[in-house]
């Protein structure tokens, strides 16, 4: 379970005023002050008052021919400051560990490397899984849940060689119809937001890797679950592939990752598959697995 701080007496109108900011969040454009309202639900006089302290802090800038409102140049510095504060590497291996608490089953992080998929952590299973990862070990591309997820979601030159590598370029094997079948597995991938493979590349052992984006919707590094065929079932959209999709889907919001919404510049990229704002932590959604305790780490 991700642990959470106890929390302490608040100060309400900060609550509120945060609802507020939130909304412009949401929203990702100027917004006029009834919308804003209406999100935060308070009155359009309350939500004024509001703005009008954040505009002072900087918090909030209003446009002086629209007079619609939109985050200010402190808003910019606190988001700095919390991209610089936030390392994303630090993040993934407390990911781990807490991904492989929840579940029971193994979970490593990959990142791209000089040489693809390379894992970066490692965090075992409460009952052993016989496969052979460790830090600095490399997956492959094509022939695991990690490597085609990179694939599917990294541009094609950057992957393009290390598949044809594996698969012989130039040999009967990489055939029109082989590329155009890796083409719309990767376009699935995609749309669903994980990769999965079925006793590949180990018989009996199945994974689900779903990817960790940044603010600019880029992959950081994936998070794979490994297990027995028993005990991780992943067809289809199963309850926990989609647990693992939201796990990853909650680290991305943490790095300032917004799905697109409606109202969005229709031209910019859209990302198909169901990222959203995380309405309650992690730690609250229901795990779909039979968890063995795990004992205490070390330290």
């Amino acid at each position: 379970m991700i642990k959470r701080l106890p929390e302490g007496r608040g100060v309400q109108s900060i609550e509120v005023g945060g609802r507020l900011l939130a909304a412009m969040v949401e929203l990702g454009k100027p917004a006029m002050l009834r919308d804003l309202a209406a999100m935060a639900k308070v009155t359009s006089a309350q939500a004024h008052a509001y703005l009008v302290s954040f505009r002072k802090t900087g918090l909030v800038e209003q446009d002086p021919l629209s007079g619609r409102y939109l985050l200010g140049p402190f808003a910019l510095q606190l988001g700095l400051t919390r991209m610089r504060e936030h390392v994303p590497l630090r993040m993934a291996s407390q990911a781990a560990i807490a991904l492989a608490a929840e579940t029971g089953l193994m979970v490593t992080v990959a990142v791209w490397g000089t040489h693809g998929p390379t894992i970066i952590e490692v965090e075992e299973s409460v009952q052993p899984v016989h496969v052979n990862l460790r830090v600095g070990a490399v997956y492959t591309v094509t022939g695991t849940a990690t490597g085609r997820l990179f694939a599917a979601f990294l541009p094609e030159d950057l992957t393009q060689p290390l598949i044809d590598k594996e698969r012989g370029a130039g040999r009967p094997g990489a055939t029109r119809p082989a590329k155009d079948k890796m083409a719309a597995d990767f376009a699935e991938i995609r749309q669903r937001g994980f990769a999965t493979t079925e006793g590949i590349p180990v018989p009996g052992i199945n994974a689900v890797s779903a990817p960790v984006l940044d603010h600019s919707g880029q992959v950081q590094f994936a998070v794979t679950l490994i297990g027995p065929a028993s005990d991780l079932i992943v067809k289809g959209d199963s309850e926990q592939a989609l647990f693992v999709r939201n796990f990853a889907e909650t680290l991305s919001a943490n790095l300032g990752f917004r799905a697109a919404v409606a109202g969005d510049d229709p031209s910019a990229p859209v990302l198909p598959f169901g990222f959203g704002r995380i309405g309650r932590e992690f730690a609250e959604r229901a795990v779909p697995f039979t968890r063995t305790p795990r004992r205490s780490r070390p330290g």
